[in-house]
């Protein structure tokens, strides 16, 4: 049933590279309107807004110690009104949600897995009778890098009916999408029962809440052994931790691709994680931040690995400061419609040598066949590939027919993303 939530892999923004913490209310409606006016033709729909919303004064890239947090008398966590004026009097994200859905977009946000440690302290309750928060906390199921929230046991009364509560709560908002974090790595694995649990009670209360909302999991990597597991209750799950914007990350990423390059199926979605372009951190450098280290090749091989992969997109700059080239590569017309229509995904050649040389994928359209030729090397190469014989070549990021005569130039870390036609 849920699968039918994200029938192609999701496209949109999220807040956490341009961000991080601090996110607020205008950077929201803002990057939704221009989503709205330069991006919503070429299928990108989800705003999504990332961690520590219900903080008033979280900073940057790292988190405030027990914090205190702003909390229903549920103990489930509201937007900061600091941050986020329209929340005032109890409406949470529905005003900004509302707003995001008039522009003919969809609204997300992010949690975190459990239930605030401050509710467990403070012995609050949740939407149970007779139940406390600490009834259902699992004090040692803990965030390494996050100390907001405690895990929650599945065996204890109330554990449903808590997260039943966030999803009323945040179906109430008109939230379309949610990404759930500390929660699919590989710690939670076959032997970590509370982990696995928590996914399938965000799968239920999902179910019962009457929205369609898309699942997110996160952050990475995820093992592959649980494949049918978070298939059956995801719609996306990342396959790597955090990634930024280095070479190193993108070569790293053609093996996680080809490890989950069998379990890619509609409405399930392995994630390669966020776009580190354009415009980043705008949390650092006194609000300046910085713009993206990728080369133009770089990002073109990012781009199209992640779309030939079949990986959700979202984008990770602040979209109100893209200039023509990024906004170029989040319109690409061709690459997007592979990324809808294409199927079976997989790495066909490698020929490296200390991680430079030659990779290619290939996956099937309707009526053609996709190729990515990547070269990882420092240099520029020819390189030979036989297509065979009265093929059209067509190349997707120069938007033109080509001549090929057995091999094409590929600028060094860059791509040669072909279309082959009959």
């Amino acid at each position: 049933m849920h699968k039918k939530f994200a029938p192609t892999p999701p496209m949109g923004w999220n807040s956490w590279d341009c961000y991080g913490a601090t996110v607020n209310e205008e950077a929201l409606r803002g990057n939704a309107e221009y989503m709205a006016k330069y991006l919503k033709d070429y299928g990108w729909e989800y705003i999504v807004c990332d961690i520590q919303w219900s903080e008033p004064k979280a900073k940057g890239f790292a988190y405030n110690d027990f914090y205190p947090l702003c909390m229903d008398e549920y103990s489930r966590l509201i937007p900061s009104v600091e941050r986020f004026p329209s929340s005032e009097g109890g409406k949470g994200f529905k005003p900004i949600a509302d707003y995001v859905h008039s522009l003919g977009l969809k609204f997300g946000i992010h949690i975190m897995r459990g239930i605030p440690r401050q509710a467990v302290h403070s012995e609050a309750s949740i939407k149970c009778d007779g139940v406390k928060a600490r009834d259902i906390a699992l004090p040692y199921s803990v965030c390494m890098w996050n100390t907001d929230m405690y895990g929650v046991n599945p065996k204890a009364k109330g554990a449903q009916e808590y997260y039943d509560s966030l999803l009323e709560l945040y179906a109430s908002w008109g939230v379309d999408f949610i990404k759930c974090d500390d929660i699919a790595d590989t710690r939670f694995s076959a032997n970590h029962y509370e982990g696995k649990a928590e996914i399938e009670m965000l799968r239920k209360a999902i179910d019962k809440c009457g929205r369609d909302i898309v699942l997110s999991l996160s952050p990475g990597p995820a093992d592959p052994k649980q494949h049918l597991h978070l298939a059956a209750n995801a719609n996306m799950w990342r396959i790597t931790d955090d990634f930024w914007d280095s070479w190193e990350r993108i070569h790293d990423m053609f093996d996680r691709c080809l490890t989950w390059q069998s379990y890619v199926k509609p409405g399930a979605w392995p994630d390669c994680d966020m776009l580190p372009i354009g415009h980043l951190a705008l949390c650092d450098n006194n609000g300046k931040g910085r713009w993206t280290n990728f080369t133009e090749d770089e990002l073109k091989t990012l781009m199209s690995l992640w779309c030939i992969f079949r990986s959700p997109l979202m984008i990770g700059a602040e979209m109100r400061d893209n200039d023509e080239f990024t906004l170029s590569l989040l319109q690409n017309e061709e690459l997007i419609y592979m990324l809808k229509n294409s199927k079976g995904a997989r790495q066909i050649y490698r020929d490296e040598k200390n991680k430079k040389g030659t990779i290619m994928w290939q996956s099937q359209g309707k009526k053609c066949t996709y190729l990515a030729i990547f070269n990882t090397d420092n240099k520029n190469h020819n390189i030979k590939y036989d297509i065979g014989d009265n093929s059209k070549v067509w190349d997707m990021w120069e938007h033109k027919e080509i001549k090929y005569n057995g091999a094409v130039k590929v600028n060094s870390h860059g791509v040669r993303m072909l279309k082959l036609e009959k």
